[in-house]
């Protein structure tokens, strides 16, 4: 009671304790003044403090004999919570909230709302709380008391300082218990724990089905976007409406819209991921171990996937469609802004699946809440790719265990060389930075050599850029050469039309400084010297180098790939524009005639390659 005086006094509130027997509540007078006195106390700023008087407890063992009409501070709490009328009851507990198996089970699983019908029984309890004395099977107990008369309880973890007010805010933390939760529609780890069990099993059947199955699905799906066309863009148009009421970002608004024609290239580049040649059981190596005994190195689908996304409706189109060419199942989050669009494209592609794979190939994660949930589910989610903000990404690395492929950043680069074309260098920079200002593969810096301020191109370029539109901001040297606002910072992503200008003293500055300050996304060079390119291009370590191209063609559909579902800029697994091969891994297959091992006596080993 000293701790609870000391910090509630730094509220500027009292704290004050009652103390009750089990015997106190079998008269009524006692509750009807037990109830007064709570709602006197707090009326005066005085939080009360209820405990059981153990000096004249009328249990002969308590905490152990569970006879009375309490029994332990939990049942306690659910008495008081009932006696006053509570709004709400909040248990802590020492871990995050009730699981399906012991906390310290790699297998077991957070409950996000507990279902009497679903759960009771099928629990497993593991050791007493460290800090109570009964442990979460008493708070289970009291929570499901109280939540069967009317009280909605939240079991959290106390040891975070800010769960009682998250809770209370509303936040998805913790188990819920309420007497109407069997009426509810499957939520949080519930709901994204079956989704991504379902999109597994379905992925399964995929793979079963021929290739020229699975292309069929993919040209059903191009023709239902065109026939669709019309309703996809009105939904879409109610979306950007509803964003720029919101006052959302014009990058973002950009990013959301479904420009003229974007349907009709989504449906070509779904024909062209059609035609492409089968990914799924190439063989990459074969190899004869012993004589009648070969081994294969197949591809292979990674399984599920979980694609957490912002703003572009077209991604969901892009990645369910390289989902169903690679043979993976999908999970897809995409962004409240562009809630209309991706529940029409997901209608839309999803009815294109037969029923013998089932819908629930591709499924469409609608609650944000649900993502830590899922990001929890490395027992049947594969990979986690995050299209969206530096934060967004950040978040997503920093919240699971299951691998993450991405890009934090797009900070792209154009280096124009002393011997670059002027022409060429003014089209390239220009497309880079103005084509789709609000892509990741936009440049948002701009070097150029130092001898091209005395022959006028850098303000040749300067101007080109801010007749159309581009507000500059100059590092050290340009700011004060070209007189030009200086960049807060060299790492830093514009998604608009504005970039940073820098002076460098040749190419070998232009890759140190690319290697600082960039992300390792896309970097081009413009220069005719064959010499100074073959450098950039082997000693700048970033996904995609560029020599006299600009940057906007990093994209999965201009390299062929028919679509991506991101740009991976790790150096793990896949780098750069990931199609379909990035959504595979590899596999071996053995074919013997009946070969043991028996300590390798009686074999000999001939690993023939037998690759064609």
């Amino acid at each position: 009671m000293a701790l609870y005086d000391s910090l509630f006094s730094q509220l500027d509130v009292t704290s004050a304790q009652l103390l009750v027997t089990d015997n106190d509540f079998r008269d009524p007078d006692f509750r009807k003044q037990l109830s007064e006195t709570v709602k006197s106390l707090l009326s005066l700023k005085v939080i009360p403090i209820l405990n059981e008087n153990d000096a004249v407890s009328t249990r002969k063992a308590p905490y152990e004999d569970s006879s009375g009409i309490f029994w332990d501070n939990d049942s306690l709490a659910a008495l008081l919570a009932l006696e006053l009328k509570a709004d709400l009851l909040v248990l802590l507990s020492d871990v995050e909230g009730l699981y399906s198996g012991p906390p310290s089970d790699p297998k077991s699983k957070l409950i996000h709302t507990y279902v009497k019908e679903r759960h009771e029984g099928a629990i497993t309890f593991g050791n007493k709380s460290r800090v109570g004395r009964g442990g979460m099977t008493a708070k289970v107990k009291a929570a499901v008391y109280a939540a069967y008369a009317g009280i909605p309880v939240v079991i959290t973890s106390g040891f975070a300082g800010d769960n009682i007010i998250r809770v209370l805010n509303g936040e998805s933390i913790g188990t819920l218990f309420h007497r109407d939760a069997n009426q509810w529609a499957p939520a949080g780890e519930i709901g994204a724990h079956e989704m991504a069990v379902a999109a597994r099993e379905c992925s399964r059947r995929l793979q079963a089905v021929s290739s020229k199955d699975r292309s069929k699905i993919l040209l059903d799906i191009a023709d239902a976007l065109k026939e669709n066309e019309n309703l996809i863009l009105a939904e879409n148009a109610a979306d950007v409406a509803a964003a720029q009421q919101a006052g959302y970002e014009k990058s973002l608004i950009s990013r959301l819209a479904l420009k003229p024609g974007k349907v009709s290239g989504l449906a070509n580049s779904l024909r062209m991921l059609a035609n492409m040649e089968e990914p799924i059981g190439q063989v990459l190596k074969r190899t004869e171990l012993a004589e009648g005994l070969i081994l294969e190195k197949t591809t292979s689908p990674l399984g599920v996937l979980l694609i957490i996304f912002e703003s572009r409706p077209e991604a969901l189109v892009q990645i369910a469609s390289l989902a169903i060419r690679s043979g993976n199942g999908l999970l897809l989050k995409g962004g409240k802004e562009a809630k209309r669009s991706n529940a029409i494209l997901h209608k839309i592609i999803t009815s294109s699946i037969p029923e013998s794979i089932g819908k629930k190939l591709i499924g469409l994660v609608t609650s944000r809440e649900d993502i830590p949930e899922l990001l929890k589910l490395d027992d049947v989610i594969d990979l986690v790719i995050p299209r969206g903000s530096n934060k967004l990404v950040s978040q997503i690395k920093a919240s699971t265990k299951i691998p993450v492929l991405g890009h934090a950043d797009g900070i792209c680069h154009v280096y124009v060389d002393k011997s670059a074309d002027k022409d060429m260098a003014k089209q390239i920079v220009l497309d880079a930075k103005t084509d789709y200002p609000a892509a990741c593969n936009a440049m948002e810096t701009l070097l150029v050599h130092k001898d091209l301020v005395q022959t006028g191109l850098v303000n040749e370029l300067i101007v080109e850029l801010q007749i159309k539109g581009v507000t500059l901001y100059g590092g050290p040297r340009a700011s004060s050469l070209l007189n030009i606002p200086e960049a807060r910072s060299f790492h830093h992503e514009y998604c608009s039309l504005a970039c940073t200008v820098e002076i460098v003293d040749d190419v070998h500055a232009a890759i140190d400084h690319i290697h600082q300050h960039g992300s390792a996304h896309t970097d081009s060079i413009v220069t005719d010297d064959h010499d100074v390119a073959e450098l950039f291009l082997h000693q700048l370590d970033s996904a995609a180098v560029f020599h006299n191209a600009s940057t906007r063609f990093s994209d999965g559909y201009r390299f062929g790939l028919g679509a991506e579902v991101g740009i991976s800029t790790s150096r793990i697994h896949a780098r750069g524009p990931v199609g379909v091969e990035g959504l595979l891994t590899t596999r071996w297959i053995a074919r013997g005639n009946g070969q043991v091992v028996n300590g390798d006596a009686g074999i000999v080993y001939t690993h023939k390659d037998l690759t064609v």
